[in-house]
């Protein structure tokens, strides 16, 4: 991990781990319901103030919190566009096999590339310090990805370009 990632990383887990404490609630609309409120929005009492934490203006993360669920939105990375291209692509591919994830929401907040939906039954199923390890696993690697990505198509378009011209020779 890059020595400027650290920092960033650090503080979305603090905050993760802060706003991990979950627990069961009913839905004050309607009786026998049990719906994650940062989704649904019904009872405003129950919605904790929203945190934004910036690396930079376009490498952000939202956390949203509940009294029973917590949505973490994540603005990847995207310098030029082809880091846009890559990180579109990318969020696309996991988006899709959103069930394997679990907690992968099929469609990210607007103006956030991923999203992240943990509700008070995957606290209560899984290890709580385990998912914040994988929000922040998952922040490392799509960063390492893109950019091993971007210098792979660099260095193909390079032999391309450079085969092409050779033919003028």
């Amino acid at each position: 991990m890059s020595n400027t990632l650290r920092p960033y990383l650090n503080a979305v887990r603090q905050t993760l781990k802060a706003a991990m404490c979950l627990e069961n609630f009913s839905s004050q609309v309607a009786e026998r319901h049990n719906k994650p409120e940062v989704e649904t929005g019904t009872s405003k009492e129950v919605l904790l103030n929203p945190v934004i934490i910036s690396r930079n203006d376009k490498e952000r993360v939202l956390i949203e919190t509940s009294v029973n669920s917590l949505r973490v939105s994540i603005a990847i990375k995207q310098a030029d566009e082809i880091e846009r291209i890559l990180a579109h692509k990318f969020t696309r591919f996991l988006t899709q096999r959103a069930e394997s994830f679990v907690i992968l929401r099929r469609k990210p907040i607007e103006g956030y590339d991923i999203s992240f939906l943990i509700t008070n039954s995957h606290a209560e199923q899984m290890y709580k310090h385990k998912l914040v390890d994988f929000i922040i696993q998952f922040m490392e690697e799509v960063d390492k990805e893109i950019s091993e990505m971007k210098l792979s198509l660099n260095a193909r378009a390079r032999i391309v370009s450079e085969s092409y011209l050779s033919q003028f020779n």
